[in-house]
């Protein structure tokens, strides 16, 4: 769906362009990546960066159009860019709503669960990352019990450590572990968020986490975070160019510091209640801002990151379940490449919610069946079933449908079609009940996919090595 015109879109262009050369983009406290950028060509002052006009457009050149994410499963494996769809769970939540429904804060074995429930839905094709916060483990290593977890109780693609720069080389010490140092060299094996500080910076932390993965040939999501309105203007447009400005000098400054390096153009954007400031979603200029931006990311040629299944409610309701709808449709239909969020997310980021992880993935399956367009093969055109039923019949017992009765329409593995009588009769069970009755039953039935267990206990080692030389306290 393209609602942004080429002129329109060469308007914000040539807007982002001014605010690159005339306003600038803040990149704080980090030395190393001012002299990077002098050194292509920027007018550095102080931290203050200014690409002239043109320069950060030529510097994303050299980045892909589009990837593969390899999975310790090659099955798994994905493809980042063109006309592919990428659906992660929801990430950085440090509380959940838990299997008896109970809001608080998160923990790893929360972590734990969330990744074998994302590894055993169809409708994921990636394992995340912090698909919850564990604030029961030190913040100094919990990295490494999140990696590990990604890594051993499933064989999906993963994100990697942000969150300083020793994490995000933690990271890509235990994929050589588990890849093999020549293949982690030469192939993607890691997509890590890299989120602007909204408006117009970039700080040390990401900066840093950001070096360590393009160096390595690991991929990075580009992203500014903004809350319309406080963080980029009100209007759509003007959100837009400062999106693509911050996402174009984030994408130059990755491909200043390894030409090649795999890179997604990001863009998360919420409006805001300007009444009291919260977040709102499912909302029709946010939905805007995703079909301008996944058009500036086409014409930039790198993939593009957005959407998800995005709600401020506190419980799976009526709320949630409109609010993600209107989220995830325009996550299809703009032609997002890498969707984050786009299961489990509850209470405007705030709440991983097991039971939403489960409605919302059962959604996706719908999404996946929605583009793959119309079988106008023989079987699609079902021209037999039409002759031998013909006029004033029905086609129930046609031998067409017989043959075709079981995958002939998407079917919701969560929704409830029975009558009224035989739904009182069973309890009443609402659907978030339903999911987390099924959440339950899932992780008592899941089984890990094999590792190697010599690769099992090489990464165990490290994190035990690890573990002994970090502190428990930042301060």
């Amino acid at each position: 769906m393209d609602i942004l015109s080429d002129e329109a879109a060469e308007i914000i262009e040539n807007n982002a362009e001014t605010i690159l050369e005339e306003i600038g983009i803040d990149f704080r406290d980090d030395a190393e990546a001012l002299d990077i950028l002098r050194n292509v060509g920027c007018d550095v002052k102080g931290e203050r960066v200014h690409f002239p006009r043109g320069l950060a457009r030529e510097l994303c050149k050299t980045a892909p159009s589009h990837f593969t994410q390899h999975a310790r499963n090659p099955a798994r494996s994905v493809e980042i860019g063109g006309n592919k769809t990428v659906f992660a769970p929801v990430y950085g939540p440090p509380f959940v709503r838990d299997l008896n429904n109970e809001r608080r804060y998160a923990e790893l074995e929360d972590f734990q669960n969330i990744v074998k429930l994302v590894y055993m839905l169809p409708g994921l094709h990636h394992s995340g990352g912090t698909v919850c916060e564990p604030v029961d483990v030190p913040i100094t290593k919990r990295h490494l019990d999140m990696i590990y977890t990604h890594m051993r109780y499933s064989d999906k693609p993963f994100m990697g450590s942000v969150t300083a720069p020793s994490r995000a080389q933690d990271t890509v010490d235990m994929a050589k572990i588990l890849f093999g140092e020549e293949f982690v060299q030469n192939n993607t094996i890691a997509t890590s968020l890299i989120n602007a500080n909204s408006p117009m910076t970039w700080d040390d932390t990401m900066l840093g986490a950001l070096k360590v993965y393009a160096r390595n040939n690991q991929a990075v999501a580009l992203s500014p975070f903004i809350l319309a309105g406080a963080m980029s203007p009100v209007s759509v447009a003007g959100t837009l160019a400062q999106t693509l400005a911050e996402a174009m000098s984030g994408i130059a400054f990755t491909q200043a510091v390894n030409p090649g390096a795999p890179v997604i153009f990001g863009s998360f954007a919420s409006s805001i209640s300007m009444q009291t400031g919260a977040p709102t979603f499912g909302t029709p200029e946010p939905a805007k801002v995703l079909y301008g931006c996944a058009k500036l990311a086409r014409r930039l040629g790198v993939p593009f990151r957005s959407g998800g299944s995005l709600t401020g409610s506190k419980t799976a309701d009526a709320q949630a379940a409109y609010e993600s709808a209107h989220t995830i449709l325009p996550t299809v239909f703009g032609g997002v490449n890498f969707a984050l969020h786009s299961a489990g997310w509850m209470e405007g980021g705030l709440v991983s919610d097991y039971a939403k992880l489960l409605l919302d993935a059962d959604q996706l399956t719908m999404m996946q069946s929605l583009v793959d367009g119309i079988d106008v093969s023989d079987n699609g055109q079902a021209m037999d079933a039409l002759r031998e039923t013909g006029p004033g019949q029905h086609f129930l017992g046609s031998a067409h449908t017989q043959a075709n009765f079981e995958s002939a329409f998407w079917r919701s593995s969560l929704a409830d079609n029975t009558t009224f009588e035989q739904w009182s009769s069973e309890g009443y069970v609402e659907s978030h009940d339903r999911a987390r009755a099924r959440a339950k039953e899932m992780l008592a039935s899941y089984e890990a996919p094999h590792l190697d267990e010599g690769i099992d206990e090489a990464l165990q080692a490290f994190i035990a090595k690890r573990k002994e030389a970090l502190p428990d306290s930042e301060f």
